[in-house]
């Protein structure tokens, strides 16, 4: 399976959860749409001016820190990125996001410098994941990523959706039981 993208730069480590998606929205009901628009507002109030649906987010160390947010990741789908490739990620983080598809991809600081450097000669510029064959690649360069095996196989397979089977059981019991 292979992703790819457009590249924003979130040139910084611990960015948390409440900077992903500030909690000042957690208690309201919002659209998917105005979800969206909140991802990361209190980082950079250009995001969700200028980034794309299809983009993909590099960062430093620790991303996802903080709560245990499920907004966050959600707020990122609902936006469209792809994927977010990162030193680290908070472990909660990271299980969030693949739940919901999104992959959390490991590389070490001096290749997220390199393609930082690609995308500032050239915003517009694509990388690519490939998920089966655990690598980034850019213009001018590629790189092995690290990934929970159990995630890369999930996502690859199309298997991340924990729930999907079960409520699809729920679904066969109940028309079963004559009460669908």
């Amino acid at each position: 399976m292979e992703l790819e993208g457009r590249v924003w730069i979130l040139d910084d480590d611990d960015i948390n959860t409440d900077v992903i998606y500030p909690g000042k929205y957690t208690y309201e009901m919002l659209s998917n749409e105005d979800m969206a628009k909140h991802a990361l507002e209190d980082y950079d109030s250009n995001f969700a001016k200028t980034a794309e649906k299809g983009d993909m987010i590099v960062a430093g160390r620790n991303f996802g820190c903080g709560s245990s947010r499920e907004h966050a990741p959600q707020a990122l789908q609902k936006f469209g990125i792809r994927a977010v490739i990162a030193e680290s990620f908070a472990e909660i983080f990271a299980g969030n996001c693949t739940t919901i598809g999104i992959p959390c991809i490991q590389l070490p600081g001096a290749e997220i410098a390199r393609i930082a450097a690609v995308i500032e000669k050239d915003s517009r510029a694509a990388i690519t994941i490939d998920l089966g064959a655990s690598t980034v690649s850019w213009p001018g360069g590629s790189a092995p990523f690290k990934m929970k095996a159990g995630a890369r196989e999930a996502l690859c397979e199309g298997q991340w959706d924990a729930l999907g089977p079960r409520n699809q059981q729920g679904v066969q019991i109940m028309e079963v039981c004559g009460t669908h």
